[in-house]
């Protein structure tokens, strides 16, 4: 809205943003839209209610790695450093009080989608939870590896996932009986 890109009445949805720009045939607005936001604005960003909560608990029972795949910097538009705008919010928003939830090491910025594929692979992650099915469906994804779709609007069916959640509660519900299950 600030950019006049879409009309007052757009819901405030990723998708419902990026649908309309496609809609009206600015896709362009679309890809420079979302280096600004993951770039110049990342800052600002709040993590989703409950995830917190949930990192700090899953910590207790295992290793957390956050895996991620963007370019180092956006197709079009400013050339800001989306590696490093999301570095620092995690550094910033995911902390317990003051401490980080996640050490630098334990955060993984891959370039491309298979690159990804094959640092899930590599950290022998039992679980994995994205917000883009098509990662958790993609060829090469680890057979071993529960897939777990995040998608708070539930804009996707769960088709090719192990569980869907539209919310953090929900996916720290279902850790919780995993755990249960195990002691």
């Amino acid at each position: 809205m600030e950019q006049s890109l879409v009309p007052a009445a757009t819901p405030v949805s990723k998708i419902a943003v990026r649908d309309h720009l496609r809609q009206i045939g600015n896709e362009a607005a679309w890809t420079e839209l979302q280096g600004y936001v993951y770039g110049a604005r990342m800052e600002q960003a709040a993590a989703y209610p409950g995830a917190i909560e949930f990192i700090r608990q899953a910590r207790r029972h295992a290793e957390i790695v956050i895996v991620s795949h963007k370019t180092k910097h956006p197709f079009l538009g400013p050339q800001y450093d989306l590696h490093a705008a999301a570095a620092d919010w995690i550094a910033s928003a995911l902390v317990d009080g003051t401490a980080p939830l996640f050490a630098t090491d334990c955060v993984f910025f891959e370039l491309t989608k298979e690159e990804k594929i094959a640092r899930i692979a590599a950290c022998e992650c039992d679980y994995f939870i994205d917000d883009l099915p098509e990662i958790l469906r993609m060829p090469g994804f680890p057979a071993h590896t529960q897939r777990l779709l995040f998608d708070p609007e539930r804009n996707h069916n769960g088709e090719g996932v192990s569980a869907h959640f539209g919310s953090w509660p929900e996916i720290q519900a279902f850790f919780e009986a995993t755990w249960s299950a195990r002691n």
